[in-house]
């Protein structure tokens, strides 16, 4: 994870913290996605995307609400831990949810082997 994933979702774990939460998880993902379509032989359409994605998940006793945002300003940040609070307030009790202990969390995987990047070069501006 490139340090400023990291730094987004440690601000989103504090913005939680402070929003009233009494547990929480994040991630922030950084993604750029290329589309070509071709239509006989010819370019029809090309488009190209990139941002970052970040998301908060919060709990309040057995009540939980997630968001999320493409918008990474701490203003952002901030709203968002405040809204997902108010919604796990209102939220039905769930016995079932909770934090994964942490032996239970994945530390070493082969990210390469779920397949979810394509590492064909972009293509080249005409």
């Amino acid at each position: 994870m490139s340090d400023r994933l990291q730094q987004l979702t440690a601000d989103l774990l504090q913005a939680a913290r402070r929003a009233g939460a009494d547990a929480s998880d994040a991630i922030a993902v950084d993604g750029t996605s290329v589309s070509i379509d071709v239509l006989d032989g010819r370019l029809e359409h090309a488009e190209r995307s990139e941002g970052i994605e970040i998301g908060l998940r919060v709990m309040l006793g057995q009540r939980q609400a997630c968001v999320s945002a493409s918008d990474v300003k701490p203003e952002t940040l901030r709203m968002m831990a405040e809204r997902a609070v108010t919604m796990a307030r209102e939220a039905p009790v769930d016995p079932t949810i909770g934090l994964a202990d942490p032996d239970q969390l994945a530390r070493d995987w082969d990210a390469a082997a779920l397949e979810i990047a394509d590492a064909t070069a972009e293509p080249a501006p005409a």
